[in-house]
């Protein structure tokens, strides 16, 4: 599964936590992120994390490019609620929405989601992009 990893400034050392408690989950998949927080996650979690290598609103509209053509499987995106004036990726979770792509914004959806991936309740995703390959 390719899961895009994202969270707002105040909520990237939840992000880190987060890799490290399911860091062995996470290394079963293709991770993808903007370039700072790819960087940051390769050094503080020691994953691999691909990173996209334009600004961060150029990253988004990447992500929601690649979403818009089933290529990233879901959205882990810690949001921070309290932040005003912080840039949301609306782009890209309209996208997720119109393509049933899941996505978490916040630690307990996160969770929820990284589990059932590696229970397998997604792997519907697999058979979604098979089906449009033929």
């Amino acid at each position: 599964m390719k899961i895009v990893l994202m969270a707002d400034n105040r909520k990237t050392e939840l992000l880190v936590n987060f890799c490290i408690a399911y860091k062995t989950l996470l290394t079963k998949h293709q991770l993808i992120s903007v370039y700072s927080t790819a960087k940051y996650l390769k050094t503080a979690v020691d994953i691999e994390v691909s990173g996209l290598n334009v600004d961060y609103l150029g990253g988004i509209e990447q992500l929601a490019s690649r979403a818009e053509f089933d290529e990233i499987d879901c959205v882990i995106y810690l949001r921070d609620a309290d932040a005003e004036g912080e840039f949301v990726p609306s782009d890209l979770l309209k996208t997720c929405d119109s393509n049933n792509i899941p996505y978490a914004t916040n630690l307990a959806t996160a969770e929820i989601l990284i589990l059932a991936i590696d229970r397998g309740d997604l792997d519907y995703r697999t058979w979604i992009k098979d089906t449009k390959a033929s």
